[in-house]
């Protein structure tokens, strides 16, 4: 997707050699124009398959998961990642690692948002070690939903989590795949 590898381009910063910060325009601040293109594109991609569903994990998966849901005409599900007093008591739980917190935490679907033989598709905005698709299937897998596929605004190809996702026979679609930060200068696949 040229828009969005001219948009990391322009506005991306490189932190170290493994971090992307785009929250100028996809996780913090949002630009509301690359978001409708990127939704357009998951539509395109996902254009064969019956989706019923999309989920994501909050908080950066959410607005790209919203957007994208108008293309499909289905809700969004995002996994919570602490637990409230307005949150069912009844729900499925994943487990994640994140890399970019350094810290092990649960994410949850109330059981009423999630049901047995639906279509889901899955939305992120980062695919670096893949431990939030991972915890995100898990959900999945408990309600006994079926996983037609991931879409990624943006895959880090340098880390494992493609591969690992891949190997599962994860359906992965990622927007644009970065093979490289290193010297400040951003590699695109």
């Amino acid at each position: 997707m040229e828009l969005l590898k001219d948009k990391i381009l322009e506005q991306g910063r490189i932190i170290g050699n493994d971090i992307l910060k785009v929250d100028s325009f996809l996780n913090h601040q949002l630009d509301i124009y690359i978001l409708n293109e990127i939704g357009k594109e998951f539509k395109k991609r996902f254009r064969g398959y019956k989706i019923d569903k999309i989920i994501t994990a909050e908080v950066s998966g959410i607005a790209i998961a919203a957007i994208a849901a108008q293309y499909f005409n289905v809700p969004v599900v995002f996994a919570r990642k602490s637990q409230s007093k307005n949150l069912d008591m009844e729900t499925y739980e994943g487990e994640v690692f994140s890399y970019t917190k350094d810290k092990l935490y649960k994410i949850r679907i109330s059981k009423r948002y999630l049901n047995s033989g639906e279509n889901v598709l899955i939305i992120d905005d980062f695919l670096a070690n893949g431990q939030a698709i991972l915890g995100l299937k898990q959900i999945v897998d408990q309600a006994k939903a079926n996983l037609v596929g991931v879409g990624i605004v943006i895959e880090k190809g340098f880390q494992e989590g493609g591969k690992i996702l891949r190997e599962a026979g994860i359906n992965i679609e990622s927007l644009v795949i970065v093979d490289s930060m290193s010297k400040g200068q951003i590699i695109f696949r």
